[in-house]
This record gives structure tokens, C-alpha cells and sequence, in this order.
């Protein structure tokens, strides 16, 4: 993959409209190497504070083939009313192959997704293009999964979660969660929060890169660093809560901010409820 980096790097950065063409052939290399896994936008790397990287390369490929689009008509389920979008982003094709079980009923998967063995998606559920879905896992209803993000092994992302991805800047990390993590309905994940292993995200809460997280058990204030993203331990439970404001006039009006408490880490009744999503596969 060394050359198609260097190429993309190259036309990226040369940004000429007379090389349109040549943009949307490598870009077509890049949706189809996504797609089957080969590259990631971001990756495990042991080396790094994090323990990921981020592939600035194939952030900069998704924006060129974003850029080097035109506007097509994509057929819609009405005759009457059609779709409109970049033709160099079409749907992921799928067939009983791949073991994805996609739901009838408006969910969306682009191209240069990648979507791991016996993934679930229920309706209706988006899934971006450089977005990376490990196997058996669920994304339920309502979910978005955004560009670049990572979802690993047998997470379950509930009804109504928002994972954002972190398309730009193209050095920065996206949204990771690691395998086996339960992220709550409603959730809210952006600006490249990682969610370590077996952690659960309750319903509601909301996780930003400079969200401060309470950490209840080990009496700790978790706050991200400069170049770090906020980083949710491994097992840990957290739940939306609030700290009072101190500053005037907000103490005396009695004003508290939303933050995330970290009340416990998982242990075997977190798992029995946990296990409960078997049920539907």
C-alpha cells in the first residue's frame, strides 16, 4: 500500500482540477481497500501513547473523492424521487456472502466501509465511508457511525448513538471503541473519545475530547492531555452525571454542568445484563 499512499499524498496536496481523472482512479483503489479491510484510517499501534495511529494518508483519499465527485441520481425505492450524491461514493455492495445481516427498512452503508462477519445493522442505521465495523457486532437502530471511526469486536452500539467520526483534521484520531464495549442508547461520542475494552457507556452520556470524566472507584479526574484524546479506561461503567458550577454567578444560581462518571468497572452482573443482545442474533 506504500504507492497508493504516496499517490494520494501527491494528488492531495497538488489539488489540480486537470487531475480529476487520475484522483478518482486512485480514490477507487483506496474505497476498495477499506472496504475489504486492508487499510484502516486508523490502526493499532502499540508503539503509540494510545496504542493507535492515525493514517493521515487515508484521510486526505477520502476527502480527494469527495472532491473529485460529480452529482449523480442514485434509484430510490419511489420512481418519482431519487437520491443525489457524489458519484465516486456509491452504497456498499453486499450479498449473503459477506454474513451481514442489514434489515430492510432505510439503513445505509457506503462504499469503502468496512463491515466485519456477522455484523447486524438494524433499521435504519449509517454507516461512512472509512468507517471500520468489527465482527459480530451490532449497530442498532438510529445509530450513525461515522466517517473514519472504529468499531471493534462484538460491540454493541445501541439505539440512537451518535459515534462521530474525526474526518478532519486528517492527523487527528477518530472515534475508537475497542472490542466487546457496550455504548448506551442516545450516546454521544465525538471528537475522537477511545473507549477502551469491555467498557460500558450508559444511556445519554455524552463524551467530546474535552469532556472531564469523574472516575468515582479510583478518585480520579480524567482529563485529556495535549495530543491525547479523552480515554475511557478498559471495563469501566460510566453514566451521565453533573458537578456544580463554582464560579459566580452559576453558585449562586445553583447551576450544574452535565459530565460523565465513571461509577464502577465491570464486573460479572455488568456482563449478565450485557449478554442480553445474544438473544437477537
Amino acid at each position: 500500500m506504500i504507492k497508493l499512499a504516496e499517490e494520494i499524498q501527491r494528488l492531495f496536496l497538488l489539488n489540480d482540477k486537470n487531475q480529476r481523472d487520475m484522483e478518482r482512479s486512485v480514490f477507487s483503489q483506496l474505497r476498495e481497500a477499506l472496504s475489504t479491510g486492508k487499510v484502516r484510517a486508523a490502526e493499532p499501534d502499540p508503539s503509540s501513547p494510545t496504542g493507535w495511529k492515525v493514517n493521515v494518508w487515508v484521510k486526505q483519499g477520502i476527502l480527494m473523492g469527495f472532491r473529485s465527485g460529480e452529482l449523480i441520481t442514485y434509484p430510490s425505492a419511489i420512481q418519482e424521487i431519487s437520491f443525489l450524491d457524489k458519484d465516486t461514493l456509491p452504497l456498499k455492495e453486499l450479498d449473503t456472502t459477506t454474513r451481514i445481516r442489514v434489515v430492510p427498512g432505510g439503513s445505509s452503508i457506503r462504499d469503502g466501509a468496512y463491515i466485519g462477519l456477522d455484523v447486524i445493522c438494524m433499521p435504519p442505521m449509517y454507516i461512512n465511508i472509512g468507517a471500520y465495523i468489527g465482527a459480530e457486532s451490532l449497530i442498532d437502530s438510529h445509530a450513525l457511525v461515522g466517517s473514519c471511526a472504529q468499531v471493534g469486536k462484538r460491540v454493541h452500539v445501541s439505539a440512537g448513538a451518535q459515534i462521530g467520526g474525526v474526518l478532519e483534521p486528517v492527523g487527528a484520531l477518530p472515534v475508537i471503541i475497542e472490542d466487546e464495549a457496550l455504548i448506551g442508547g442516545n450516546t454521544g461520542l465525538y471528537e475522537g473519545a477511545l473507549i477502551r475494552k469491555r467498557a460500558v457507556i450508559g444511556a445519554g452520556t455524552i463524551l467530546t475530547g474535552s469532556t472531564p470524566v469523574y472516575d468515582l472507584p479510583k478518585r480520579q479526574l480524567l482529563k485529556p492531555e495535549p495530543n491525547m484524546p479523552i480515554i475511557i479506561p478498559e471495563g469501566a461503567v460510566v453514566v451521565p452525571g453533573a458537578r456544580a458550577v463554582t464560579a459566580s454567578p452559576g453558585k449562586e444560581w445553583g447551576i450544574s454542568l452535565a459530565t460523565p462518571v465513571i461509577i464502577k468497572y465491570r464486573d460479572n452482573r455488568t456482563d449478565t445484563r450485557t449478554e442480553l443482545e445474544k438473544w437477537i442474533r
